[in-house]
């Protein structure tokens, strides 16, 4: 999409869509307008949410108007380069499978894997946090194997645990409170991903990079009580 989109959302949000896909570079564009409209904060923004392709722009209708920001943020956008550089890298651990992981033997069979396999290749990626969004704290990823790419279930759950690692389609998720879902559960992490009476509350953003190291069931609580004393858990590999 050589010129991107702007759609109205009721009176007093717009969104600039970017394309139509999950993509990296679409993505960083769409990161990039959002530190663009946060260092210039034109009359009238209230706030922006940054997803997969686009952005939502929220305003004050009796501050500026939609044909006024329509225009600014179509003059932004043009030529506009994706953010250079991502975010964090954050080093997260995953019990998989068993209690923790109560789909991981299904996925495995489904895709003529072994558990052991389908930990392996979804250990072995490198995923980019692409938004926050569904949930606080409810990290969207992409980067999952294309080999794991597992259609969401035919029956969601009512609920699934807080801090679940779980896969739907070509996507992945780090979960961040119990929630309902249809993607599949192949493991849990103690990380807290979003702690209200945290500074800040959410631990992961857009731009930021996920990857996910395998530990014994035996550490779990020991890194449970850790993160419920406060403790990050996960480790901050690059800045």
């Amino acid at each position: 999409m050589q010129t991107p989109r702007i759609l109205a959302c009721g009176d007093s949000a717009l969104s600039v869509e970017f394309g139509e896909t999950i993509d990296p570079d679409i993505n960083g564009k769409v990161l990039a307008l959002d530190d663009a409209l946060r260092m210039r904060s034109p009359a009238g923004l209230l706030e922006t949410v940054p997803t997969y392709r686009s952005l939502l722009v929220q305003f004050d209708p009796t501050l500026t108007d939609y044909d006024a920001l329509a225009a600014l943020l179509t003059a932004e956008a043009q030529g506009l380069a994706p953010r250079a550089s991502t975010g964090r890298r954050w080093r997260i651990p995953v019990v998989y499978g068993g209690e923790y992981g109560i789909d991981l033997e299904d996925v495995a069979e489904r895709h003529g894997l072994t558990p052991r396999q389908v930990i392996d290749r979804h250990a072995g990626a490198v995923y980019r946090v692409y938004m926050i969004g569904f949930l606080p704290g409810f990290a969207y990823l992409g980067g999952l194997d294309p080999t794991l790419a597992t259609p969401r279930r035919t029956q969601p759950r009512a609920k699934i645990p807080s801090g679940s690692i779980i896969i739907g389609g070509a996507q992945a998720a780090v979960g961040s409170i119990e929630c309902p879902s249809g993607w599949h559960i192949l493991g849990r992490t103690p990380v807290r991903s979003y702690a209200p009476e945290r500074d800040p509350a959410f631990l992961l953003g857009a731009g930021d990079e996920v990857v996910f190291e395998p530990v014994d069931a035996s550490r779990w609580d020991m890194l449970d009580r850790e993160a419920q004393a406060g403790g990050v858990v996960a480790e901050e590999i690059r800045p």
